[in-house]
């Protein structure tokens, strides 16, 4: 529950200069917006440091050095992790292929994979590239119509030689959310590794590694109204047996080994920013666990009649038909449709033109909507933030009737 009154729409609203323009947007799966201190914060690192370096010997350097590990830890402090199990990168799907290698140089014939039936190709690619070195693949297919992911299904393809199972923490294209905690205990009873992609959950629920049971989970920042970044977290026990590709120096059990290259440091300054626009959202005076846990409270309160909305606008709205779950249990406002005798392209042509926002496409969700019948051209999406109005829906469903 939020822990203080709700910030008014036009308070909130306020705070993300891309509103402006006065567009209803509702494509906040494929990005968030950023506020103003989140801007602010690149504009200034830019300003005061340009391209300068993290290095030791000159004070800028230090000072970049010191903002690179503040951006670690509170990394870590939105994952409920330690910062040295923490590493930030270009995206979430570069930081899985590059853990994608490690287990190829692990695993090999015999040894079994499983991904679910939801995932984005981020969490799923870089995983079925271990069928070169012999590993096999299996899929953990949704039921349809609602594309619910059911434990006797994953029960039926465990076997002593799973070594990982890939699972989403919320569908990026159909808005299901999956048990989370009883998949990970599931899997660890028979052995085996989850790896978790909570990327189009963080904007909607705080995630938490130590609750969730997973052994690695990723997220991307600019989903979280910040600038393009993915982060990925690996459980402690693991770092120092992984063997991903390296510059020499680092130790085998250091996390930045995995960081390959400078970072972009002018975005993780930009990611405090968003941070503490969080803190601030949490109303607290510092950047805590806490004050994260009381914006999230905010956030799924803001969202909470706006997602019913939306849904069940949808379900109204005559030759509409909706993919995936026709309830609001276990699912987060991102809704896939589409609009009789029209392609899902031409309807959000012809809404943007209208001023309305919404995406097409297969999102890279290649294997829920080939299951679907779907791929590739796939279907409308209608996503939503917590700055997001009961007004931008409403545009919507005018748009669509």
């Amino acid at each position: 529950m939020p822990s203080a009154s709700l910030p008014s729409q036009t308070e909130l609203r306020a705070q993300f200069p891309s509103l402006e323009a006065g567009r209803a947007y509702l494509d906040n799966a494929a990005g968030g917006l950023l506020p103003r201190r989140s801007v602010g914060a690149i504009t200034a690192h830019l300003n005061r440091y340009g391209a300068t370096n993290a290095l030791p010997g000159h004070q800028p350097g230090q000072e970049v050095l010191a903002l690179r590990q503040r951006a670690r830890e509170a990394t870590a402090l939105f994952l409920n992790a330690d910062p040295a199990d923490v590493a930030i990168g270009p995206s979430a799907t570069a930081l899985a292929f590059r853990l994608s290698v490690a287990f190829s140089r692990l695993w090999g014939p015999g040894d079994e994979v499983i991904l679910s039936g939801l995932e984005h190709e981020a969490n799923a690619s870089p995983w079925r590239e271990l069928e070169r070195v012999g590993v096999t693949v299996k899929v953990w297919h949704a039921r349809q119509p609602e594309m619910r992911l059911h434990p006797g299904d994953l029960a039926a393809l465990l076997t002593p030689r799973t070594r990982l199972v890939a699972l989403t923490a919320a569908s990026n294209v159909l808005g299901v959310v999956p048990d989370l905690r009883a998949v990970t205990a599931q899997v660890r009873e028979a052995g085996g590794w989850t790896v978790v992609d909570a990327v189009h959950a963080a904007p909607h629920f705080l995630p938490d590694v130590q609750a969730w049971g997973a052994d690695f989970v990723t997220f991307s920042p600019y989903k979280v109204f910040g600038p393009h970044l993915g982060a990925l977290w690996v459980r402690p026990e693991h770092r120092g047996m992984l063997p991903w590709p390296r510059l020499s120096f680092f130790a085998d059990d250091d996390i930045a080994g995995l960081e390959h290259g400078t970072p972009q440091y002018e975005l993780l300054a930009g990611w405090l920013g968003t941070l503490d626009y969080l803190r601030e959202l949490g109303g607290q005076e510092a950047l805590s666990r806490a004050a994260l846990v009381a914006a999230y409270g905010q956030i799924q309160a803001l969202e909470a009649p706006v997602t019913a909305q939306l849904l069940e606008g949808l379900l109204a709205a005559p030759g509409v038909t909706v993919y995936g779950p026709h309830s609001l249990e276990g699912r987060v406002g991102t809704v896939a449709f589409r609009v009789r005798d029209e392609a899902p392209l031409d309807t959000a042509r012809r809404l943007s033109a209208q001023g309305v926002d919404v995406a097409s496409g297969h999102f890279y969700a290649v294997q829920p909507l080939s299951d679907l019948g779907l791929y590739p051209d796939g279907v409308v999406r209608a996503s939503l933030a917590h700055y997001t109005s009961g007004e931008d829906v409403a545009r919507l469903l005018a748009g669509l009737a």
